[in-house]
């Protein structure tokens, strides 16, 4: 139970309580048709058109901000064979999280034991041993949106937010060590930016060191951890010590967003790693025309698309920015007589990059616009026969009781303008 010294101190938790229900992702998930979890799929999510389209809209968004940010995009194979994941120190420090996938002679000359890859790593330093690299290639960014399957247990799944397969904005920057300082600010500014165009400025850095199950020795540990405290103080940012949750192959940065009820959630991360470059034998030829290895910097900035989208619904209690809204506009129609005027306005968003579609339902306005609003669509444009003779529409925004009515063009130009990502503006 929950003990609380006063009446205050209880009233509070029950507000807090209240408040977390009515943001709750699985109950907003439904009600906005975003997404179901079903028990054939555990941990696993079946996303629906709505759903997709706040998937594919940040990660499009993602995209871009990699792009602009000196990153190149790959892609890796799902189901890697135990014998890489024996090389990369995970088969035996990550093992009880991993779907292990066993095939039969049966089917295959001999029998083979494959793993659903947990992390991307390992794939992207296959990627950077592909022929022979200079100093000169160096930092070399590698980016993935890489699906990942760990094995949660089923009692500590939740909704979108803990889940067994997920997409990561997962990127591996290859670099020497003299580049670690610069690649370590030069990511949190980057972050920065993401997380402010997307609504978020409240946010801290965690450092994570060394846990007690890792790989590598104390003497490498010693100095990735050197490195990247130095790194992120040089850049101005200060941290808390979160002690022995590091990585086994590396101290980490998590960064920890507060939402708007005052909850704390990790999204992404920076690690510093010393040991995967050694253990899969990634090198690359000095100035002094000798083989070096390079520094492996994991990073990520949302973490999981599926868990950010989760933790997005929540701080928003899904009223989410306009340019990221599955369904930006719905216009209704007032009267039957109205509907050619409608689709003609419905046309003209879309032309202007508008998510809009018609309802032009034998119903009463207050009916649609009372489930469009439980739906969280953002604005709904009315139309009755006094907007078609004048060529206006009547604009209520979610959250507002009242409506103005206002001319075509100048509803299609604003809402254009908001329904452009924060970066295309």
């Amino acid at each position: 139970g929950v003990g609380f010294l006063n009446r205050d101190g209880l009233k509070k938790h029950l507000q807090f309580l209240e408040e977390a229900e009515k943001r709750d992702h699985r109950r907003l998930g439904r009600e906005m048709d975003l997404f179901h979890l079903q028990e054939e799929a555990p941990g696993q999510i079946f996303w629906h058109p709505n759903g997709w389209r706040i998937y594919t809209t940040l990660q499009d968004y993602m995209r871009r901000a990699q792009e602009k940010g000196g990153y190149v995009e790959v892609n890796t194979p799902q189901v890697i064979d135990r014998k890489l994941w024996e090389a990369s120190g995970h088969w035996e420090k990550y093992q009880d999280n991993m779907f292990i996938v066993e095939v039969d002679e049966e089917h295959a000359r001999e029998k083979t034991v494959n793993a659903l890859k947990p992390m991307n790593c390992p794939g992207h330093v296959q990627i950077f041993n592909q022929g022979l690299k200079s100093y000169r290639d160096l930092p070399l960014r590698i980016a993935e949106f890489g699906s990942c399957n760990r094995y949660e247990p089923s009692g500590a799944l939740h909704g979108i937010m803990r889940v067994r397969g997920f997409v990561q904005d997962d990127a591996h920057i290859f670099c020497t060590e003299d580049q670690i300082e610069a690649e370590t600010k030069k990511f949190i500014d980057f972050l920065a930016k993401v997380y402010a165009d997307l609504g978020f400025d409240d946010w801290k850095v965690k450092f994570s060191d060394r846990p007690d199950k890792r790989a590598g020795s104390d003497e490498v540990w010693d100095k990735a951890e050197r490195a990247l405290a130095q790194a992120t103080e040089h850049a101005g940012y200060e941290f808390t010590i979160n002690p022995g949750e590091g990585a086994f192959y590396g101290p980490k940065l998590e960064f920890v967003l507060t939402d708007a009820i005052g909850r704390d959630w990790q999204l992404g991360t920076l690690q510093v790693d010393f040991v995967l470059p050694e253990r899969l034998d990634a090198n690359y030829i000095g100035e002094d025309g000798a083989k070096h290895r390079p520094v492996m910097l994991h990073r990520a900035t949302l973490g999981s698309f599926e868990r950010f989208i989760g933790i997005l619904i929540e701080e928003h209690a899904g009223k989410l920015p306009f340019w990221i809204a599955p369904r930006q506009v719905v216009v209704a129609s007032i009267v039957s007589d109205a509907d050619d005027f409608v689709h003609e306005v419905v046309d003209a968003l879309k032309a202007a990059g508008v998510r809009a579609e018609a309802d032009v339902r034998n119903e009463k306005i207050n009916y649609k616009v009372r489930e469009h609003s439980v739906g969280k669509v953002p604005v709904i444009l009315a139309v009755g026969m006094k907007e078609v003779e004048e060529r206006t529409v009547s604009m209520r925004r979610l959250g507002n009781k009242h409506s103005k009515v206002l001319p075509l063009d100048e509803v299609v130009a604003e809402l254009a303008d908001e329904a452009r990502a924060p970066d295309l503006r």
